[in-house]
C-alpha cells in the first residue's frame, strides 16, 4: 500500500489538517510464464509412500506415483544408476507429468535431462553423438575443494588509476577493496585483472563476496542483509555479513556435469588477434567430442573419485516419445546402461504393439525386446470422469481462472469423451468468451458455445471419414 497525505486548511481554525489518501500498489513480482505442467510440485506421496488422491499437482494414477516414489528413492540412495525406467500409456493419462514429479522430488541438485526421440535426427552430428551428450549431461559431479579465500561486506571499492602514456583516457593499476566480518575489517590492494572480475560481477558497496586467493577469481554471493529495508527496482538476494576473519580457509562446492567438461575441453582456444576475436561472435556449429578426449575426461574424474575430492550424482536422462528412436539408438542404449559412468534413464510412450524404427520387426511399445527385458515398466491409465474434473480444476487454478460447477461438469463429460488435452485447452478460449459476455467466470454457456467452435482429435478423424471424396489424399 502506498499512502500519501495532502494538508488543507480546516474551516474551524484555519489550521492544517492532514487528509490521508491510500492507494493499493499491484505488485512488482514477476510472474512466471504457465505451461504444461507448471502445477506439478511432486508425486504427492504420504511418508509411508502411499499417494494422496489429489496432492502436489497430481490427481489419481497411484500405482504409478507410488512406484514413481521407489524409484526416487533408489535414484537418492544411488541404488539405480545403470538401471532404466519405461513409463507406458495411452495419450494423455500422465507419463510426462510423473517424470516430472520425479524432477521436482528430486531437487535442483540431481542433474534432470529431458529430450524427445525425434531430437536425435540432426544433420550437424551423428544420433549417438546426441544420445551420449544428453546422457552425459544427466552425470553431475560435485566438486570439493579447500580454498584459501577473502570474504566479507564490501565497504569500500576505490580503483587507482594513472594517465594512459598512448593518451587515450586512464588505466587501471589496482584497486582498494574493504571487506568487513563480523569479527573485523581489512582492506586489501588488488591487481587490475581482479578489477575486472570485480566489473564482471557487479560488484558494488553493500555487497557480499569472496575473492580466491590464489587465482583471483571473484564471486559475488549477494547483497548483504543490512541493506535488506532499501528499496531496490528489482529483488535481490540477501545474505548475512560472513562470520569469522576476513581471510580464511574455505570449502567451496560446485555442481558440474560430464557434459560440461566435455565441451570446456572440447572447445577451441582462439588467439588474440582481431581474426580470432570475430570467429567467436560467428554462429557456432555442433562439434562432436572424440572418444579419446571423453576417455582423459573419465580418467581424471575416477581420479577425483578416488582422492575424495569429487562425488559422483547420477542423474536422470528423460527420453519422451522413445518410440522414435531407431535401431542404432536402441544398440546404444543398451550399451550405454552397462557403461560405469551411466545415468538413470526414464523413458516415457504411448504406443502399444509396433514397428521398430529402421526395421521391419513389430515389438511391444517399438522397443527391441532385448532393450525391454532391461526395463522396469510403470503403466498409467485412463482418467475417469471426476478425476478430469479435479485435473481441470487444478489448471483452472494454476492458469488464475474462475470456472462454475456446472461447467467444470460439462468440461469431465467433454473430457471423457474426447481427451484430457483437449478440455484443458478449451479453458483459456471459455475465459475470453466468457469475457466478452461480460462475465468473470466461465459458465456451461461458454464450455458449450467454445466446444462447438473446435473439433477434438476424435471429431475430426470422423469428419475427414465421412468427407473423404472432398479432400485430396
Amino acid at each position: 500500500l502506498k499512502i500519501s497525505a495532502r494538508f488543507v486548511p480546516s474551516p474551524s481554525n484555519l489550521s492544517l489538517s492532514p487528509i490521508m489518501k491510500i492507494e493499493e500498489v499491484q505488485s512488482t513480482t514477476k510472474s512466471a510464464r504457465v505451461a504444461s505442467h507448471s502445477h506439478i510440485k511432486g508425486l504427492g506421496l504420504k511418508d509411508n509412500g502411499d499417494a494422496e488422491q489429489i496432492a502436489a499437482g497430481l490427481v489419481g494414477q497411484e500405482k504409478a506415483r507410488e512406484a514413481a516414489g521407489i524409484v526416487v528413492d533408489l535414484i537418492k540412495s544411488k541404488k539405480m544408476a545403470g538401471r532404466a525406467l519405461l513409463m507406458a500409456g495411452a495419450p494423455g493419462t500422465g507419463k510426462t507429468a510423473v517424470a516430472l514429479a520425479i524432477a521436482q522430488e528430486l531437487g535442483p541438485k540431481v542433474p534432470f535431462c529431458p529430450m524427445v526421440g525425434s531430437e536425435v535426427y540432426s544433420c550437424e552430428v551423428k544420433k549417438t553423438e546426441i544420445l551420449i551428450s544428453n546422457c552425459r549431461k544427466a552425470i553431475g559431479l560435485r566438486l570439493k575443494e579447500t580454498k584459501e579465500v577473502y570474504e566479507g561486506e564490501v565497504t569500500e571499492l576505490s580503483p587507482e588509476e594513472k594517465p594512459d602514456p598512448a593518451g587515450y583516457g586512464k588505466t587501471v593499476t589496482g584497486v582498494l577493496i574493504g571487506l568487513k566480518t563480523t569479527k573485523g575489517t581489512k582492506t586489501l590492494k588488488l591487481a587490475p585483472s581482479i578489477y575486472e572480475g570485480l566489473q564482471r560481477e557487479k560488484v558494488n558497496t553493500g555487497d557480499v563476496i569472496y575473492i580466491e586467493a590464489n587465482s583471483g577469481a571473484v564471486k559475488r554471493v549477494g547483497r548483504s542483509d543490512t541493506y535488506a529495508t532499501e528499496f531496490d527496482l528489482e529483488a535481490e538476494e540477501y545474505v548475512p555479513v560472513p562470520k569469522g576473519d576476513v581471510h580464511k580457509k574455505k570449502e567451496v562446492v560446485q555442481d558440474i556435469t560430464l557434459h560440461d567438461l566435455d565441451m570446456a575441453n572440447a572447445k577451441p582456444q582462439g588467439g588474440q588477434d582481431l581474426a580470432s576475436v570475430m570467429e567467436q561472435f560467428k554462429k557456432q556449429r555442433k562439434t562432436e567430442v572424440t572418444d579419446k578426449l571423453r576417455g582423459e575426461i573419465n580418467k581424471v574424474v575416477n581420479r577425483y573419485i578416488d582422492q575424495g575430492v569429487a562425488e559422483l550424482i547420477p542423474g536422470v536422462l528423460f527420453i519422451d516419445e522413445v518410440h522414435m528412436l531407431d535401431i542404432e539408438c536402441f544398440t546404444y542404449l543398451n550399451r550405454a546402461l552397462e557403461s560405469p559412468l551411466s545415468p538413470i534413464i526414464v523413458m516415457a510412450t504411448n504406443r502399444g504393439i509396433c514397428t521398430i524404427r529402421g526395421t521391419d520387426i513389430v515389438s511391444p511399445h517399438g522397443i527391441p525386446v532385448d532393450l525391454l527385458d532391461r526395463l522396469v515398466i510403470i503403466r498409467t491409465l485412463p482418467y475417469a470422469i471426476d478425476e478430469i474434473m479435479q485435473v481441470v480444476s487444478i489448471r483452472a487454478q494454476t492458469e488464475k481462472l474462475n470456472v462454475e460447477d456446472e461447467a467444470l461438469e460439462l468440461l469431465g463429460e467433454i473430457g471423457a469423451n474426447t481427451s484430457l488435452r483437449y478440455v484443458v485447452q478449451l479453458l483459456t478460449p471459455a475465459n475470453i468468451l466468457a469475457k466478452t459476455n461480460g462475465r468473470d467466470s466461465i459458465a456451461r454457456e461458454d464450455v458449450e458455445e467454445i466446444d462447438s467452435m473446435f473439433f477434438d482429435a476424435k471429431s475430426s478423424a470422423k469428419l475427414l471419414a465421412e468427407q473423404a471424396d472432398k479432400y485430396i489424399s
